[in-house]
């Protein structure tokens, strides 16, 4: 129950600071490993900083994101975020990206996501 509680408090916090875009780094672990965005490379990206560099990136594609489910088992938790994204064709879309994390040390160890892909690639073209 006491991982349950600390796996929830560190995902709220990653959350409230990611829809800001800001202050959710210091829940990363330093190995930190991302795995997502090409079904075909299930290789992760491992380190804090390389994770942020992508985040960077990515951020730049959506207006605004919530958390519509969340679902926690001691240090694994499931959570479904809804984003709002703007493409550079000016295309808006609303989705929602499935986000499976493990928790280690206090810390989110790893993260890999499962979304669209296929028109999220599609819209980035100008």
């Amino acid at each position: 129950m006491e991982n349950q509680t600390n796996t929830r408090q560190l995902l709220e916090t990653y959350y409230k600071g990611f829809a800001a875009k800001a202050n959710w780094e210091s829940t990363l672990a330093d190995d930190f490993e991302y795995t997502g965005g090409d079904m075909t490379n299930t290789t992760p990206v491992i380190g804090k900083q390389a994770y942020i560099e992508i985040i960077k990136r990515f951020s730049q594609r959506f207006e605004a994101m919530r958390v519509k489910q969340m679902v926690i088992e001691d240090d694994k938790a499931s959570v479904i975020g809804n984003y709002d994204f703007q493409f550079p064709n000016g295309a808006k879309i609303n989705g929602n990206v499935s986000e499976n994390w493990i928790v280690k040390n206090g810390k989110l160890q790893s993260l890999t996501l499962y979304f669209d892909t296929l028109t999220f690639m599609e819209n980035m073209k100008p």
